[in-house]
């Protein structure tokens, strides 16, 4: 569950920045004390790491089912999958928007 957390995380900071970078004014957010708390950089990284964890995990399942291994069943094979396949999806959209956040910053005038 904390993997939701970060995404949902991640996606607030890369809404926040585009609308910095658009010019939009942003509602005043009370003053936060300074946490040492993980940068953008460091959930990023988390966040691929979970990603590329997920899909050894469906790998392992998939080829033990394969051989034949006792304990793993169909579903289960088919719903680690499906997290796997959601998870990598969701990352590449994050991805993509990054790169338009980017491209967009690039494209404005000193």
């Amino acid at each position: 569950m904390t993997q939701g957390v970060e995404f949902n995380r991640l996606m607030l900071q890369m809404r926040t920045m585009q609308m910095e970078a658009m010019g939009k004014p942003q509602p005043a957010k009370p003053a936060e004390p300074s946490v040492n708390g993980p940068g953008f950089d460091d959930l990023l990284k988390q966040a691929v790491d979970r990603v590329n964890e997920l899909q050894k995990t469906t790998s392992e399942l998939q080829s033990g089912y394969e051989r034949g291994v006792d304990g793993i069943d169909l579903t289960e094979v088919m719903i680690a999958s499906q997290k796997s396949s959601v998870a990598f999806q969701a990352m590449t959209q994050v991805r993509n928007k990054m790169v338009a956040a980017y491209e967009d910053i690039m494209k404005m005038p000193i």
